[in-house]
């Protein structure tokens, strides 16, 4: 399996799979962070509005190109589909963030080849592998 600091040293493309227009809400945050730190960003919300300066996706499948890391914020029962969508769009990696776990999606992810990093948030990993001073007041 790769590594974290092999996944975010290699990766190009992040989608945000459950992005939220709610700056206070991770996903939101976590999205722009990564973008400001030079990956391309892929937001995806199917009942959200794109606007021009933030497209927004229904799914992964919508998605106008191949991503790196599939980037999750939503609940563990919708895994499995996500997981099969990340299969699917030829993705690199599904990342679980904390509470989003589930270990048969996982396992699902691996057995298809992909790389899956379960329970570690993006941000803090890329934060302490870059070794970046950026404290936006949040807990992760």
């Amino acid at each position: 399996m790769t590594s974290i600091a092999e996944i975010l040293q290699q990766s190009k493309s992040v989608a945000i799979v459950g992005y939220s227009a709610k700056p206070d809400r991770a996903s939101h945050w976590i999205s722009n962070y990564l973008q400001e730190h030079g990956y391309q960003v892929f937001r995806i919300n199917p009942v959200m509005k794109s606007s021009v300066e933030t497209p927004i996706y229904s799914s992964i499948a919508d998605l106008p190109q191949q991503v790196d890391i599939i980037d999750v914020f939503r609940a563990p029962p919708h895994l499995p589909a996500i997981v099969e969508a990340a299969i699917a769009a030829k993705a690199k990696a599904v990342w679980m963030q904390p509470g989003t776990e589930n270990p048969d999606a996982a396992d699902s992810a691996i057995a298809a080849g992909l790389s899956a990093i379960v329970g570690n948030c993006i941000y803090r990993e890329h934060k302490a592998l870059f070794g970046i001073e950026d404290d936006r007041g949040h807990a992760h």
